[in-house]
């Protein structure tokens, strides 16, 4: 029996070392899936800090090609049709925001996408109804992102940014109930303008050969960014205007 023996030795040897590349493959899988993970949820964290013009072109410069080519779709249609379709579009801005609040208060309970479902449901199932109050803190949130972006490019101290976004913030909201409609027309145009501002600029990184020449323009031109947005605005506005007063019956004489 002891021939038996140096072959009973090497099967147990193969078998151990067999199990050890298996319990380390399976742990690579978990770390890898747990990284992925994080990864993917990164883009869903808020920022410390308002972010500056390098931020955005970052966020830019590693956006894909499908989400590029969705904020241009999206941005097309915000700026042409913003108040055609202003309801379905201020719904699913409150849907994606109750969506995004859902998300991390699930995250916290092992149940993110759970948690995004049923905040994305709730906030569709209140902001129709109490569309008015939808259209006012919507103008409020792009008041507050406005008027800290105006504070930063007229180059004034970046610690009370704060002191413009609340101005912008009080300013668009009060503006929501002054002019219903024509605050419609300038958040829906601003918004689509930035969309499709973003989504041109992702799709210009993705050519390398593109990609250095506008990060060094953008660069040296600090004030091009809103630029680019302010002229859609514009475009979008005097279009959506026209197109409001196209579709109002005449007064009776």
């Amino acid at each position: 029996m002891n021939w038996l023996l140096p072959t009973y030795l090497a099967d147990s040897d193969a078998a151990a070392q067999a199990a050890t590349a298996a319990h380390s493959a399976a742990h690579a899988a978990t770390a890898a899936a747990h990284q992925a993970a994080d990864s993917a949820n990164d883009w869903l964290v808020l920022p410390t800090h308002l972010p500056s013009q390098t931020d955005l072109l970052h966020f830019c410069h590693t956006m894909g090609p499908g989400a590029a080519a969705l904020l241009i779709l999206l941005g097309i249609i915000y700026l042409l049709f913003g108040y055609t379709i202003f309801k379905a579009l201020i719904t699913f801005n409150c849907t994606l925001v109750g969506a995004y609040v859902g998300y991390l208060i699930g995250y916290r309970g092992d149940a993110p996408y759970a948690g995004a479902l049923l905040g994305a449901f709730v906030a569709a199932a209140i902001t129709w109804p109490l569309m008015k109050y939808a259209v006012a803190m919507l103008g409020a949130i792009i008041g507050a992102v406005v008027g800290a972006a105006i504070w930063r490019t007229i180059g004034l101290d970046g610690n009370f940014a704060w002191a413009g976004a609340m101005t912008g913030l009080v300013f668009f909201g009060m503006l929501s109930f002054i002019l219903f409609r024509g605050s419609i027309m300038i958040y829906t145009s601003l918004q689509g303008a930035v969309m499709l501002v973003f989504g041109l600029l992702g799709l210009a990184y993705k050519y390398q050969d593109l990609a250095p020449k506008v990060s060094s323009t953008f660069k040296h031109q600090q004030f091009l960014f809103p630029m680019l947005v302010f002229i859609p605005t514009i475009i979008g506005l005097i279009y959506q205007q026209n197109g409001a007063a196209e579709g109002t019956p005449a007064a009776k004489k």
